[in-house]
């Protein structure tokens, strides 16, 4: 498990190119565990495949070997992302006030799972407004946001009322007060063409992934 008094690789937090998200990103022991899950992965899909095929060859008891070995590699991969997500939430979200979320460093389906239930807490909390910070997807590969517009797509899905903050499109905030169901769709459906016109230019592009 990484280090949880996230180290900051030297670089000191007054220092004006510090950030800490980025550093934590590249925290030396938590990109161990994402590369660790990766290559479970990889060899989870090698099994399945050859599992696949030695079926269809008729040898069943290979290809019931294997997939037992896809499992257990599909476990490793899922244990493996757990506890890097668990520390790259922590340390990213440590120094974040009740009412912020930070989702740097989670795969898509992690920040939908830290979303939906920080939305639901808030609403326990009777809040009436928190902050999603997804950022603007400088750092994902290809430049391409995934996160953001994927969180986009659950307020619209959950017909919850968000807009992207005029003074940072990497964050997204969320109205909790209630509104009519109208009204929250109409909102839900404008976050959506906002996010779409922030990723790719065009409020008509899908950029869901």
């Amino acid at each position: 498990m990484p280090n949880a008094s996230f180290n900051h690789g030297g670089v000191k937090p007054n220092h004006p190119n510090f950030d800490d998200n980025q550093v934590n990103s590249h925290n030396e022991q938590y990109m161990k565990l994402r590369q660790e899950a990766r290559s479970e992965g990889d060899a989870m899909a090698r099994c399945f495949d050859q599992a696949h095929s030695a079926y269809a060859s008729g040898d069943g008891a290979r290809a019931s070997q294997l997939s037992k070995e896809g499992h257990e590699h599909k476990a490793r991969m899922e244990d493996l992302n757990k506890q890097a997500s668990e520390w790259i939430f922590k340390a990213n979200n440590a120094d974040e006030n009740e009412d912020t979320i930070d989702l740097h460093g989670l795969t898509v389906h992690e920040a939908i799972d830290r979303t939906e239930a920080f939305v639901q807490d808030a609403r326990r909390r009777n809040r009436t407004q928190i902050r999603v910070i997804t950022g603007k997807g400088l750092h994902s590969r290809d430049h391409v946001a995934k996160i953001k517009p994927a969180i986009a797509k659950l307020m619209q899905d959950e017909n919850i009322s968000a807009h992207v903050d005029p003074r940072n499109a990497g964050v997204i905030i969320v109205d909790l007060t209630g509104s009519s169901a109208g009204q929250n769709s109409r909102d839900a459906d404008a976050l959506t063409r906002d996010v779409a016109r922030s990723v790719t230019g065009s409020d008509t592009d899908c950029v869901i992934m």
